[in-house]
């Protein structure tokens, strides 16, 4: 199983969206990259002063699912022009990025941001950068739309559709 760390506003919605896409096998919810050496709480991440993101966690396999059409499923349930905002949530814990732990996955990232890029008038605000740091989200935060359906998201129902319906080909 691989990981890469995906940032696209609030984690809950975000994370159902993820778990829908087949060879997605495991999802956790919690803070990257931020300014502090131990975990944060939530309360404290929402101070936008910790430098923390709002992050999944996402184990994959690689035989079912290449990480670029992971990326490219991805910027479905995201808006990659705007910066700090996703939705009606705002601020820096928010922002939009992609964080590997594989070297070898900068470059794959890199070339989909540059294609992906092509298909948008705004540039691209999402970041390509190593992970520095991942701390799991209290428990409450876990599958939290399985645990509270119906419960607050940025991301439209239709959109977890695509995530169910999204096949690769080559």
């Amino acid at each position: 199983m691989e990981k890469i760390y995906l940032a696209g506003g609030c984690f809950w919605g975000l994370e159902k969206f993820l778990n829908l896409i087949d060879g997605v096998e495991a999802t956790t919810v919690g803070f990257a990259n931020g300014n502090e050496d131990t975990a944060p709480s939530y309360k404290q991440v929402c101070t936008d002063t910790t430098g923390f993101v709002e992050t999944v966690e996402v184990g994959y396999n690689p035989k079912k699912i290449s990480l670029k059409f992971l990326i490219e499923t991805f910027f479905k349930a995201i808006d990659p022009t705007s910066l700090n905002r996703q939705g009606g949530d705002t601020g820096t814990q928010y922002r939009t990025g992609i964080y590997y732990v594989n070297n070898r996955d900068k470059e794959i990232i890199q070339q989909e941001l540059i294609r992906l890029q092509k298909e948008y008038d705004k540039k691209i605000v999402v970041e390509n950068l190593p992970l520095k740091n991942y701390y799991l989200a209290e428990d409450y935060h876990q599958k939290y739309l399985v645990k509270n359906p119906g419960g607050y998201c940025h991301i439209d129902n239709s959109i977890y559709e695509l995530a169910k319906n999204a096949k690769e080909t080559d």
